[in-house]
């Protein structure tokens, strides 16, 4: 085989880690390179893929396609910007629409025209709905603030307004909460309240403590005066720096009432926040119970062995990974893997459906593809039931002791790697090897696979917190270097070699820290002589 083959097949294999596709486009020319990974964001063939680059650009979105068009057209024009850089929703073949990132590099001539113009496409759409949930729910955050019956506001550590609600902004006379910005009560109000107002603030930023339910007279500088009831608090950062005060005012003799109430409630909330917290905590102590920790050393009438370790490391207190090593009989142990979508309560309460659909299944002792079917109609009729829209990736394998055998399924989990004699390589890599991840079709099916461990030394279950982890070019660790990291030192203790798997990543990362749950199961294989 070539060196040029190996790079393409290495650039392949890396756009197909990074789901990115690469286009080549000769501006001369009507017709664009498009790769495999591309037309399948397309959904369509080679000769039927359009030039999203050519006019009219119908398969743009109407609303993308003045961006789209202004970013192509400065890319094309003589002596342009080096690089297009466009996000825009594509319609796809089966008339569905599609967010890309698309970068290019541009190629000019001496004259600078442009003569060629190559990058990469890469599929975004869930992180646009993502950010788009995000913005809605700030929307209806800001909402919510701006319609109470309350003036809601933040000042600095000097007593300046850094914002405030709509009904903030009205009471004191402006047109928008952008209008105060900036104020300090002594622009508004006569010495006689704005001095007492912003010692009672000073002392909160002082020692820390709030103040409820104060009755102040607010004598403005024309002379009226106007009778509040306010409730001051510190206002902390993530890191319980007090960075300033906020508070809640109320007219008391329309509102009196109501913001007693709101206190009253504010109380009970308080409560059933620690009544919650507690809960919390009991699941967050059952769920790291249920991890496994000690593994026997488990040894077959012909002498061979298999060894377990693992490291688990959630990065809130309740983790939506696990793993699992199964005792089947007869010298047979099923090892699982599994990732749930997101973090927190609702990837643990999916993490404890799983866990009991996972045990209804093992007592059945089903081969691999039959044993996550039933554990995907298991979870995609909960899901559907509780019309929640989740899912979860996973990896199922049987070792066969005896016969060193491995059998597998995979959910659209990441393959584990394999360490053998000579080699390293990582498992369910081509497609049809991955079926789709659980949850999401009840009626999916998954292929089942076998592979002689005769070689294999060592197994490497892994989640892709382990591959997420990013430097701080925005670089991911990814499969290839796991595979290389894996290989190494793997005459170590197993507890040592993973230390060291673990230790690497988090040099390798941008602030020495994962962003997501990691669930690393090593498996060691020895012979009998």
């Amino acid at each position: 085989m070539s060196e040029q083959t190996l790079d393409s097949d290495r650039l392949e294999l890396a756009l197909r880690a990074s789901n990115e596709g690469i286009w080549d486009w000769l501006t001369e020319e009507k017709n664009i390179y498009y790769s495999r990974r591309i037309l399948e964001f397309l959904e369509c063939t080679e000769s039927f893929a359009p030039n999203l680059f050519l006019p009219p650009h119908l398969p743009i979105h109407h609303l993308d396609r003045p961006e789209f068009v202004r970013a192509v057209g400065q890319a094309l024009e003589q002596h342009g910007p080096e690089t297009l850089a466009v996000d825009a929703r594509v319609q796809t073949g089966s008339s569905s629409w599609r967010w890309l990132r698309i970068r290019g590099t541009v190629v000019r001539d001496r004259n600078g025209d442009a003569t060629r113009i190559a990058g990469s496409m890469i599929d975004i759409s869930l992180r646009k709905a993502a950010e788009s949930q995000i913005e809605e729910e700030r929307h209806l955050l800001m909402n919510l603030i701006d319609h109470v019956p309350l003036q809601i506001y933040f000042k600095d550590l000097e007593s300046k307004v850094v914002m405030s609600n709509r009904g903030m902004a009205e009471w004191l006379g402006f047109d928008s909460p952008k209008d105060l910005i900036g104020k300090h009560d002594s622009d508004l109000f006569a010495n006689t309240h704005w001095e007492k107002a912003a010692s009672d603030e000073q002392r909160i930023i002082e020692t820390g403590e709030s103040m409820t339910e104060q009755l102040e007279c607010e004598t403005w500088r024309e002379g009226r005066e106007t009778f509040v009831m306010t409730s001051k608090f510190p206002w902390r950062d993530k890191a319980g720096k007090i960075k300033g005060t906020f508070g809640v005012s109320s007219d008391v003799t329309s509102l009196v009432l109501a913001q007693r109430q709101a206190t009253e409630l504010a109380g009970e909330l308080q409560q059933k926040n620690a009544s919650y917290e507690e809960e919390v905590k009991l699941a967050r102590e059952i769920q790291h119970a249920l991890f496994t920790t000690k593994f026997p050393k488990v040894t077959s009438e012909n002498g061979n062995n298999l060894t377990f370790a693992s490291r688990y490391l959630p990065i809130s207190g309740l983790a939506g990974d696990f793993f699992e090593v199964i005792p089947l009989g007869c010298q047979k142990y099923g090892i699982f893997i599994c990732d749930v979508m997101g973090h927190g309560v609702r990837a643990a309460l999916v993490v404890s459906m799983l866990r009991g659909l996972l045990a209804t299944q093992s007592t059945k002792g089903r081969q691999s593809q039959h044993f996550l079917e039933g554990v995907n109609r298991g979870l995609a009729s909960i899901l559907k039931q509780a019309n929640v829209t989740m899912f979860a990736t996973a990896f199922h394998g049987v070792v066969d002791l005896e016969n060193l055998t491995l059998t597998y399924s995979c959910a659209g989990h990441p393959g584990p790697v394999v360490i053998e004699a000579n080699s390293s390589r990582q498992l369910c890599t081509e497609r049809g090897e991955r079926g789709p991840a659980l949850g999401l079709f009840p009626d999916a099916s998954y292929s089942l696979q076998t592979m002689d461990l005769t070689e294999t030394k060592r197994l490497l279950l892994f989640t892709d917190g382990v591959l997420e982890a990013e430097n701080k070019d925005g670089e991911q660790f990814m499969e290839n270097r796991l595979i290389q990291l894996a290989s190494k030192d793997t005459t170590a203790p197993m507890s040592l070699w993973l230390d060291n798997i673990i230790e690497t990543v988090l040099n390798f990362s941008d602030g020495h820290h994962f962003d997501d749950d990691v669930c690393l199961l090593g498996i060691e294989i020895t012979q009998g002589a």
